[in-house]
């Protein structure tokens, strides 16, 4: 997400092309409240994604190439978006061992920017999504949905703070029904150098099985006006949480 210190990072000079500065969803967990200005395009992509877990015995590593969020402006405060995973690998090793590999599935998100898209200490979006299954061997094999409302607000000493309440309708297999989820988080953010942002996250998921608690951290390059890359990782705090997660990737907008 972009937390109103991170506004710092990107320069001005093509004001005449976009009003707004450049706001990415990635790399955090907690979303952006701002939208794409309209009738514009963002990308949001990751290279490539890695996360590693170990629980009962049994170790599950999964790599994701490529997940990309496309965004399109509709209006002065909303965008549509369509999040895609060309390529997923899940592999696990243990008392049976697997292979699955596939195209992932789909979200379609909808974003609206309550206040603060063109300017102010702080900033509301709501953002509705459904993800669409895709059937093949990686995917969740059942249509899943939820909604998202996020802030971010300004803090003394050019630190930035970012809010998310996430619930959402899972599949879980093993009940073999929907269940619900509540995702929450908490970020803060600043910049390090002229070009450069840090930001620390807490994000934790509740439901029906057990707390998941994790933290993140990661970096930002701003590269021009246009153009910001990233990586960053995740480290589960609980043995319900996965154990690791380590990313790169990159955002631009046209």
């Amino acid at each position: 997400m972009k937390i109103p210190v991170l506004i710092s990072l990107v320069a001005v000079g093509h004001a005449a092309e976009f009003q707004r500065e450049l706001a990415a969803d990635r790399p955090d967990t907690t979303e952006s409240p701002y939208t794409v200005e309209a009738g514009r395009f963002q990308v949001e992509s990751s290279f490539w994604a890695y996360g590693r877990d170990k629980t009962g015995g049994i170790e599950t590593q999964t790599w994701t190439i490529a997940e990309t969020n496309f965004k399109i402006g509709l209006a002065a405060d909303h965008d549509l978006q369509f999040v895609v995973r060309p390529y997923v690998r899940e592999s696990r090793r243990g008392f049976a061992n697997s292979d699955a590999e596939g195209f992932g599935d789909v979200e379609v998100r909808w974003k609206w920017n309550l206040w603060g898209n063109d300017g102010g200490p702080s900033a509301l979006g709501l953002m509705p999504f459904v993800s669409v299954p895709t059937r093949t061997a990686v995917s969740g094999g059942e249509w899943e949905g939820g909604a998202i409302l996020t802030y971010a607000t300004e803090l003394p000493a050019d630190w930035g703070l970012g809010v998310q309440g996430e619930i959402d309708r899972v599949w879980d297999d093993d009940s073999r029904r929907h269940e619900w989820d509540f995702l929450h988080s908490i970020v803060v953010g600043r910049d390090l150098m002229d070009r450069v942002g840090f930001y620390l996250e807490y994000f934790g998921v509740a439901g029906a099985r057990s707390y998941e608690a994790n933290l993140s951290a990661g970096l930002t390059w701003v590269l021009g006006d246009d153009v910001q890359l990233d990586l960053g990782g995740v480290y589960g705090l609980n043995d319900a949480a996965e154990d690791y997660s380590v990313f790169q990737g990159i955002t631009f907008r046209f």
